[in-house]
């Protein structure tokens, strides 16, 4: 705790990511590649320690959103095959081949651009990956048509080496299956034209939610994310999960305020919370600039291992929540995470947002350190602000 100065701090259980690729990797076919999808800070978990830990479990390869988050990852020591997955400048090729990172193509001008812009002489191999829309409507290639012009483009520039292919399902999780066989569909008549006439050695079309629910449908590699991390894609899969997932993060902070407050006294801005009756009202040092948005107001939290809702408006940096009793400045309080037999998971977070749990972990902030466990030891401890690794 010296290593920062705050009680409020996160907690990633790296043996619980550990333990997620493993499972995943020996649910899936063997010699499937899995790729574990490290974007956003690793969900907020932390980037190169969750991809340490990935591959020490058998992942061959990471994925990422932009350039730039596969370039800390590289500063941070990270050597193995990097994909980006959101789209990137052409300028940044040479940056791309000189750090090996594998760079998403899902448009024929951005190709076109590359090969006027750059020869074999000027520029080593950069591996790409063709995207394909089948139905996300997102990023990607639609037609044959362009699939092929790219395909012969690529062909004939020995300095763009099209690696893989993959498309990305947009109701995995749902398990109404009919919207993800279309996109099954479209993907092997689009997937059959390519390898007609190349050598494809990756194709991808797993995310999460399709590894846990189709694993013999997967082609030879897999991207895996919010899996790893031990949350369930959706609600609606949680009873059909072939394996358990272990959740890897939680949230804790301290008291650092306790009052008690008399009948008819009211807490924080807008006075929307007022006493019935004598309580205990501590305040916990995080807000909505720590990522407990305000829609969070009425959310437990555990003090002393029971429920302790949060009272009035969340503030940007505070809120309150009514105590069972009186308890000392200094009281560990977890907002997700486990006290004795009681836990508030990113799940249950996310339902009192009516949101994802995606979005649970990432929207914690920076101003939070992360605190990284692994055989039950801390061994190492990230505080943002400072913008280096502390131990």
């Amino acid at each position: 705790m010296s290593s920062f100065h705050r009680d409020t701090w996160v907690e990633v259980d790296l043996d619980c990511i550990y333990e997620n690729v493993r499972a995943l990797q020996r649910h899936v076919t063997e010699g499937v590649v899995v790729i574990t999808v490290v974007k956003a800070n690793a969900y907020g978990h932390g980037d190169a320690q969750v991809a340490k830990v990935a591959l020490e479990a058998g992942a061959k390869y990471l994925a990422v959103s932009f350039l730039d988050e596969a370039m800390s990852l590289r500063k941070q020591g990270i050597t193995a095959p990097i994909l980006v997955l959101g789209a990137s400048r052409v300028s940044d090729l040479p940056l791309a081949a000189k750090e090996k990172i594998t760079l998403t193509v899902f448009q024929k001008e951005w190709v076109e651009e590359a090969v006027s812009a750059y020869d074999d002489a000027q520029l080593e191999t950069v591996n790409l990956h063709l995207k394909l829309d089948t139905g996300m409507g997102r990023i990607g290639v639609r037609t044959k048509e362009e699939v092929a012009h790219i395909m012969k483009l690529t062909e004939k520039a020995p300095h763009l080496q099209m690696e893989g292919v993959y498309t990305h399902f947009a109701t995995a999780d749902e398990l109404q299956s009919q919207y993800v066989e279309q996109q099954f569909k479209r993907f092997d008549v689009m997937l059959d034209e390519i390898t007609k006439h190349y050598n494809i050695p990756l194709v991808h079309c797993g995310n999460s939610a399709t590894t846990l629910r189709f694993p013999t449908r997967i082609f030879n590699a897999v991207r895996v994310g919010i899996a790893m991390y031990g949350l369930t894609p959706s609600p609606e899969m949680e009873p059909t999960l072939p394996f358990p997932l272990k959740e890897a993060f939680s949230l804790h902070t301290k008291l650092v305020h306790v009052k008690k407050l008399s009948i008819g006294e009211s807490v924080s801005y807008g006075a929307t919370y007022t006493t019935k009756e004598e309580e205990w009202v501590g305040t916990v040092p995080v807000g909505y600039a720590d990522g407990w948005i305000r829609k969070l107001q009425g959310m437990d939290v555990l003090v002393d291992g029971k429920p302790a809702p949060i009272i009035g408006r969340i503030c940007m940096d505070q809120f309150m929540v009514k105590l069972p009793y009186e308890l000392p400045i200094g009281t560990k309080v977890t907002l997700i995470g486990k006290q004795g037999d009681k836990q508030i998971s990113s799940n249950d977070v996310a339902a009192k947002l009516e949101t994802i749990n995606y979005e649970v972990p990432c929207m914690i902030s920076y101003r939070v350190p992360r605190m990284f466990w692994r055989n039950k030891n801390i061994i190492e401890v990230r505080n943002y602000l400072q913008d280096k690794p502390v131990e």
